[in-house]
């Protein structure tokens, strides 16, 4: 069997999950990781594969099927990204949903100009709660469709915690409010606030000496993070944080609720649930099944840049299309 050759671009917690994520699939291979490190500091799981600065990359054009991008969406991928679609075939897990249009945009013109082909935006949210979304709008288009994130940790209301004066250690959970999935599970088709939707708990290792109740005042008024939520601040102590703390869990919901029938006077309602005890790990699970479909879309002769909206689930799977029919059909 001809393994996919895979190469990662980045190597923090998204890129150790690709790599042990790679380990699960048997038609794939690992053949290089790529760091703006000092290559020899940085250590991989697996024995044997080299690591390489991450601007001698081009220098790999030919000895890699697939370049996974694992950099953070802020300032990484909307350069790495289009700049390695130059000479790779890529694939990145981009999530600021609002500068999605513009990274495609960007991304498609390099690949159109290269002959390469990209995937962005994949991971669950972007990525497989976008493909719920369509599936629900579409089946029941007189509806209203809900989506609730968590209980998970929110890396980037994580670090601002960190950065409040007086905070040693800081962890946020997205936490979803119980009586809004249930009022749109009866049907009613609420309008909710984002404060009714969604609270935020923060879990504090407060420095020495440190004013907690001034912590706490500044991360619940802190503008565009926790102002329009109901927030919790816990201070506990750096054991109980190592101890209970250390993970990156995740999940969430996408509801519809829609009408059908005569009048459309009977309820359906669609619900799709992930619960995650490691965000980075499935995000990367979601990144290889999607290599294997880029590798396949590549050898058909397509080009440019593609969304989850845009691949066949078949592409995705090991089995072949026979199979698939015959065991999950």
């Amino acid at each position: 069997m001809e393994k996919i050759r895979i190469g990662i671009v980045g190597y923090g917690n998204l890129g150790k999950g690709v790599e042990l994520a790679i380990r699960q699939n048997e038609d794939m291979e690992l053949v290089g990781v790529f760091t703006r490190r000092a290559p020899k500091t940085v250590k991989l799981l697996t024995e044997g594969v080299p690591v390489y600065h991450i601007d001698a990359a081009a220098d790999m054009k030919d000895k890699i099927d697939v370049m996974i991008l694992c950099g953070g969406s802020a300032t990484d991928l909307p350069e790495q990204t289009p700049e390695l679609a130059k000479y790779f075939n890529v694939i990145d897990s981009f999530d600021t949903h609002a500068r999605i249009p513009e990274h495609f945009a960007n991304v498609d013109k390099v690949c159109r100009e290269n002959g390469n082909l990209a995937f962005i935006s994949l991971g669950w949210d972007p990525g497989l709660f976008s493909l719920n979304r369509l599936y629900a709008e579409s089946i029941l288009p007189s509806g209203k469709t809900y989506t609730f994130w968590g209980k998970g940790v929110s890396q980037g209301h994580s670090d601002a915690i960190r950065r409040v004066e007086g905070v040693k250690r800081g962890i946020q959970y997205t936490v979803p409010v119980d009586a809004a999935m249930d009022a749109v599970r009866s049907g009613s088709q609420p309008e909710l606030s984002t404060r009714e939707k969604h609270e935020r708990v923060c879990f504090v290792v407060a420095e020495d000496g440190a004013d907690k109740e001034k912590i706490t005042e500044t991360i619940k008024n802190m503008k565009n993070y926790f102002d329009e939520y109901n927030t919790t601040v816990n201070f506990i102590s750096d054991e109980e944080f190592e101890a209970q703390h250390n993970k990156m869990p995740h999940g969430g919901f996408v509801m519809r609720s829609g009408k059908t029938g005569d009048g459309e006077k009977t309820h359906q309602m669609i619900e799709y649930s992930l619960k995650l005890e490691s965000n980075p790990e499935f995000t990367a699970s979601v990144l290889i099944a999607y290599a294997r479909a880029l590798s396949r879309m590549k050898a058909e002769g397509i080009v440019g840049c593609k969304t989850a909206f845009d691949i066949a689930p078949a592409y995705l799977s090991r089995l072949s299309g026979e199979e698939l029919r015959a065991s999950m059909l």
